[in-house]
């Protein structure tokens, strides 16, 4: 081994023997140099039926490139970006309690956020981060599938459940997928993985960002700008929950069951009413007009970019305090009741402005469970409901071209109506 090392050339790149193997044996090994004096691995050659006599598969590959990468996976903290804190953020509560509240209860069906440019939707949404609490995942399986749950279990972990297999878990953080604008339906859904058809000649599927994302968050930022393909694979994965791919002779369908987090500026187009009535939630966010609170807001962000990692311990309390009232609420939530006629009047608010469907009933009760379990409570007061109602139901009525006054205004009078 010494001798072959010491034998390559400076200039060689890729150096193997001419002759692999005699046209008598079955496989032969070669040495396989990148660059001089290093040994990177081996190729095994082996004859293959209906392919050519020498079919090449790398073995046992070891560069000094997966060293780095172990390295930078033990650094991640310390590489990211640094992510402005979420207790940091200055007013908005709209916006974060809609956020909140779908961390706590992920079948709320997400949020959509509105309002003006530079008001933070986007440092709010990826400042979540941060809060998200743990969840218990198969090890190694890339749909992040639920051990106790079929509706969130891909095919594989499945069978291997029906077979009494012991399945090997670990505790990650829930995950957070950005959706490009630009990205493409193949990165989406997901498609044939080129490498092993290369490699091996077998048909695999490659994973996309919907298997990503299930079980975590989905974030489109401006999504009213997205392309309609895109919207329809969005729709077809929120209202089932499952993603189902066709390409290239593979048929595979596993768990997408996510967080629709999307935000927008309405001056620059409106949303497909399809894709708006799939978010549980819509928040309105307006610019602050407040010069005290303007002026804070400047000097926070300053103090953020002059040092990120000062700026973040000094909301590590904070953070550590609201990520601990998260995990306690999203525990605590099935044991939150709301009585039955809380219930009835929230339905006669909905049916008194004329909602199509009952997703806005639903939606609401939820919301306001997820709210008293926020607040530490086990019982839904109409106050709760009064909160939460304008979000859960503003997208969802009937646009009249005529009317001046905000949708969520209507809501609330309604609400006042009915609960008086």
């Amino acid at each position: 081994m010494a001798s072959l090392l010491r034998a390559s050339s400076p200039s060689s790149i890729l150096t193997c023997p001419r002759r692999l193997s005699s046209p008598s044996s079955s496989s032969s090994i070669s040495p396989v140099f990148f660059g001089p004096g290093k040994f990177c691995g081996r190729i095994q050659l082996k004859p293959k039926k209906n392919r050519s006599r020498y079919h090449v598969s790398v073995m046992n590959v070891t560069t000094e490139i997966n060293s780095i990468e172990q390295e930078k996976k033990f650094d991640s903290k310390e590489s990211a970006r640094p992510v402005y804190p979420f207790a940091a953020i200055v007013g908005q509560d709209e916006m974060k309690l809609c956020l909140l509240l779908n961390v706590i209860d992920p079948k709320i069906g997400g949020v959509m956020i509105m309002g003006d440019r530079g008001t933070g939707k986007s440092t709010t949404v990826r400042s979540l981060v941060d809060l998200l609490p743990e969840i218990t995942v198969v090890a190694g399986d890339p749909y992040n599938s639920d051990p106790r749950d079929p509706e969130f279990m891909g095919k594989e972990v499945r069978e291997r459940v029906q077979k009494g297999e012991q399945l090997p878990l670990i505790e990650t953080k829930i995950n957070m997928v950005d959706l490009p604008l630009g990205a493409t339906e193949d990165r989406v859904c997901g498609t044939i993985d080129i490498e092993k058809a290369l490699t091996e000649g077998i048909k695999a599927f490659e994973p996309g960002l919907l298997a990503k994302a299930n079980r975590g968050i989905l974030y489109v930022d401006e999504v009213n700008l997205l392309d309609d393909h895109l919207v329809d694979v969005l729709l077809d994965s929120a209202a089932s929950g499952w993603n189902t791919v066709e390409r290239e002779g593979i048929s595979i369908s596993h768990p997408a069951r996510f967080i629709l987090i999307g935000s927008g500026n309405p001056e620059e187009g409106e949303l497909r009413p399809q894709l708006l009535d799939r978010f549980g939630m819509h928040a309105q966010v307006g610019t602050v007009r407040d010069a005290e609170l303007r002026v804070k807001i400047v000097e926070e962000r300053a103090r953020f970019d002059s040092n990120p990692k000062e700026f973040r311990e000094s909301y590590l309390a904070e953070q550590l305090e609201l990520q601990e009232q998260i995990t306690t609420a999203r525990s605590n939530l099935s044991a939150v009741q709301i009585d039955q006629d809380l219930k009835v009047k929230i339905s006669k608010v909905c049916s008194e402005l004329d909602v199509d469907g009952l997703r806005g009933d639903i939606v609401t009760n939820r919301a306001a469970r997820a709210l008293a379990a926020l607040k530490g409570r086990d019982q839904v007061t109409a106050e709760d409901v009064g909160i939460v109602i304008p979000n859960c139901l503003r997208h969802r009525l009937r646009k009249d071209p005529l009317e001046s006054m905000d949708s969520g205004i209507l809501v609330t009078e309604k609400f006042y109506e009915v609960f008086s």
